[in-house]
């Protein structure tokens, strides 16, 4: 079971709070997690990849294990402490200004 925590606009749109579980058949990745979560929660299709590309949405981060994992390929394994369950996949709204 992968933990995954969505940031609070994220979360109210797939109607879940606080950890989201997701179960990830193979191997644990960006890609197979995110494939995982739209499956779960249709609805966040399109919301933090684009729907043609597949590409992280710019304002979107992903860190997991005190890491930015934002710019790792999307078939990159993730941790093991996230694979185990141990640590959540966090999912972070970027703040811009200036």
């Amino acid at each position: 079971m992968i933990r995954v925590v969505l940031p609070p606009h994220l979360r109210t749109l797939a109607r879940t709070s606080g950890e989201t579980p997701i179960e990830v058949d193979g191997a644990v990745t960006q890609r197979s997690v995110l494939d995982a979560l739209e499956a779960a929660y249709p609805v966040l299709c399109g919301t933090i990849r684009d729907r043609a590309t597949m590409q992280r949405r710019p304002f979107l981060r992903f860190f997991a294990c005190e890491r930015d994992l934002s710019h790792d390929a999307p078939d990159t394994p993730l941790p093991d402490s996230v694979a185990s369950g141990a640590e959540p996949l966090l999912i972070v709204g970027a703040i811009a200004g200036g």
